[in-house]
């Protein structure tokens, strides 16, 4: 079992959501385990009503859940750690710091990663968008699981800059619905170009 551990604040809206979406855009027996913890997370069971309407709207399985607090056991078990703005990676990596070249944003790692896959490619198809790149264009990588988080790592300060909002996805806490729903389908789109970037990198 590979695990990709998803981190936001609360884990109330989105990570929970990055965890169960990824979870229903993997392929069936996929060996990716999608998971999800809050820098400040209360633990308590059951989903926060809004984000169980908005994840089920999109395909999502809001069964099952638990709200549960990063903690260092967590992110060191983890094959991948996506924080879903920079200050949750760095919480992350300060829990961890051995788990460093594990430890990205999640659209940053979409990024680096999609950019490896085109290297290898010889630059054709080039996937230049986080979450709406053509499916053709991201193909499942070959190597391996460990060996798309290498790259992609090894590929972080050798890319052009972006500036560190561009990595991260907004709060919806708080704000109204149509926030919520936006975050979403961020989200949905980003994790469905990691999905088909690991689900042929995974062993089955």
């Amino acid at each position: 079992m590979t695990r990709v551990l998803f981190v936001c604040t609360g884990n109330v809206h989105r990570s929970v959501l990055a965890e169960r979406l990824l979870a229903a855009r993997l392929p069936p027996g996929s060996a990716v385990r999608p998971e999800s913890a809050g820098t400040q997370a209360r633990p308590r069971p059951g989903m926060e009503a809004s984000t169980r309407v908005v994840l089920e709207e999109l395909g999502g399985d809001g069964s099952g859940f638990a709200a549960r607090r990063l903690t260092a056991q967590l992110v060191a078990e983890a094959a991948l750690v996506l924080g879903l703005a920079h200050e949750h990676r760095e919480a992350a990596v300060r829990l961890a710091p051995t788990a460093l070249r594990r430890c990205f944003t999640l659209k940053e790692f979409v990024r680096l990663a999609v950019g490896g896959v085109d290297a290898v490619r010889g630059g054709e198809g080039a996937a230049t968008s986080y979450g709406d790149a053509p499916e053709g264009q991201v193909p499942p990588v070959a190597a391996g699981f460990d060996a798309v988080v290498t790259a992609s790592a090894g590929r972080r300060g050798a890319t052009a800059p972006v500036r560190p909002a561009e990595d991260d996805i907004s709060d919806p806490w708080g704000r109204p619905h149509s926030v919520l729903h936006r975050c979403a389908r961020e989200i949905d789109g980003t994790v469905s170009t990691l999905a088909r970037l690991l689900c042929g990198g995974a062993s089955l």
